[in-house]
């Protein structure tokens, strides 16, 4: 018999913290599938409570105001199962702890808080006997979770690579479409939606950082909190920067980089990190245009693999919440429980000093005599070798203390073959003393080679 006819089939209690966009996309399509849910789940799902700050806040013809509740912890008390899209770390992480002490199983968004107390989390999920979704929590609507944490469980993945924030993404490609400065660029995302008024966590790197951590404490099998990412955010990236990439044949990239390292004298241990980064025109992230994301996981048995879409908005985060809400309560309904936290392996995290790179890096410096070979001294004493080297005049103005007509300084673009972190981080602090460099304008990394 359906579920949807059995009286004997009880329906699932669903609670949702939180009404925002995805909030109210995830209480639409449970509305309008409701049929289908039930048959995929093998019940129906029924929202009993929907906790928000202001119930008097209109939320359209989807939110049921008589749901509507300002006290979250009573409703999860009495939830089979609980969709968490509030945001934060309290009062998210005391109601979800609640919830799992409860017997509620839990679906949640909130990538900040798995990255800060995710273990805490797998921990309550554990002792509880009950599950912890959290598709939506990286890339959106992009199912990448489920495949690393299941699908690619019998592999051994090497190196996760990708951009995972739409609103760096929008940001860079409008500077590169228009050569707009990065103001400019964040001004036209926040008009169109996809910056929020305080952009800080996304253009700074933090949001991207947060789902870098989820990603490498699944991929290897590692506990990896926020503090364990090296973060660096896109707020310096000029034009310039922009166009000398173009120049060089490459774009300019907000990346999330976790990956396996095996030393012959350090051993086996894990990078994750996150920066701009240069990569070549020809590599399939350089087309991730827009607000998109797109992941590449390199595995030892699968190779290389891609996943591609949108990465925020309410509906594509909405199907990723519905995906682990279907997923959580076929269990609950059917018996048993899906994979908790994996960490046995316990790789130790390797500091971004320990770690290899190419570097582009713009100076501004006299235009004399002898100054590019010292630059080059400086570089070939810490063991730095260059690529290419690009230098071009910089016009000063009388004002400025030049001579009219006469260039008196230089722009120079230098890539530098794979160095040591450390040794760039020395070779800069002996440029920035030396007579002739009147500035170091730019240092990126040049991934995807």
């Amino acid at each position: 018999m359906s579920p949807l006819d059995d009286p004997a089939v009880t329906p699932l209690r669903v609670a949702v913290l939180g009404a925002g966009t995805v909030g109210t996309e995830v209480l639409r399509l449970l509305e309008q599938q409701r049929d289908d849910l039930a048959h995929r789940v093998g019940a129906r799902l029924q929202v009993i409570g929907i906790s928000v700050r202001d119930r008097t806040k209109d939320r359209g013809d989807h939110v049921d105001p008589a749901l509507l509740t300002e006290d979250p912890h009573a409703l999860v008390r009495e939830a089979d199962l609980v969709v968490e899209l509030m945001g934060g770390i309290e009062p998210a992480r005391t109601l979800l702890l609640e919830a799992m002490a409860g017997g509620a199983s839990v679906v949640t968004a909130n990538k900040a808080l798995l990255a800060q107390d995710g273990a805490e989390l797998y921990e309550a999920a554990d002792a509880a006997g009950v599950d912890l979704h959290f598709e939506a929590a990286v890339a959106g609507a992009i199912p990448l979770v489920r495949p690393i944490r299941e699908s690619l469980a019998g592999d051994r993945i090497q190196r996760v690579l990708g951009i995972v924030n739409g609103t760096t993404n929008y940001i860079l490609d409008a500077m590169t479409r228009t050569g707009a400065e990065f103001d400019e660029a964040l001004a036209s995302a926040q008009r169109l939606g996809y910056a929020e008024a305080d952009p800080t966590a996304d253009v700074e790197g933090l949001d991207a950082a947060a789902k870098a951590s989820i990603l490498a404490s699944l991929a290897f099998h590692t506990r990896v909190g926020l503090q364990d990412v090296h973060c660096e955010g896109i707020t310096s990236i000029t034009a310039d920067d922009i166009a000398a990439a173009r120049r060089l044949g490459s774009v300019i990239k907000l990346l999330s980089i976790v990956e396996r390292i095996d030393d012959e004298d350090l051993g086996e241990r894990i990078s994750a990190r996150v920066y701009p980064a240069m990569i070549p025109a020809t590599h399939p992230l350089a087309s991730v245009s827009e607000a998109y994301n797109a992941v590449f996981v390199q595995a030892d048995a699968a190779g290389s693999l891609m996943f591609y879409g949108q990465g925020a908005g309410g509906s594509p985060t909405a199907s990723a919440v519905l995906g682990d809400l279907v997923s959580v309560a076929r269990q609950r309904v059917h018996g048993g429980k899906g994979p908790g936290e994996s960490n046995y392996a316990s790789l130790p995290i390797a500091p971004i000093d320990e770690l290899r790179n190419g570097f582009y890096v713009a100076l501004t410096v006299d235009d004399q005599p002898g100054v590019l070979a010292a630059v080059a001294g400086i570089l070939s004493s810490h063991g730095i070798s260059i690529a290419t080297i690009h230098q071009e005049p910089i016009g000063a103005s009388p004002e400025a203390g030049g001579v009219a007509g006469r260039d008196v300084r230089a722009r120079i673009g230098i890539v530098t073959h794979t160095a040591a972190e450390s040794a760039m981080s020395t070779a800069l602090d002996d440029l920035s003393t030396t007579a002739a460099v009147v500035a170091i304008d730019s240092v990126l990394r040049v991934e995807g080679e």
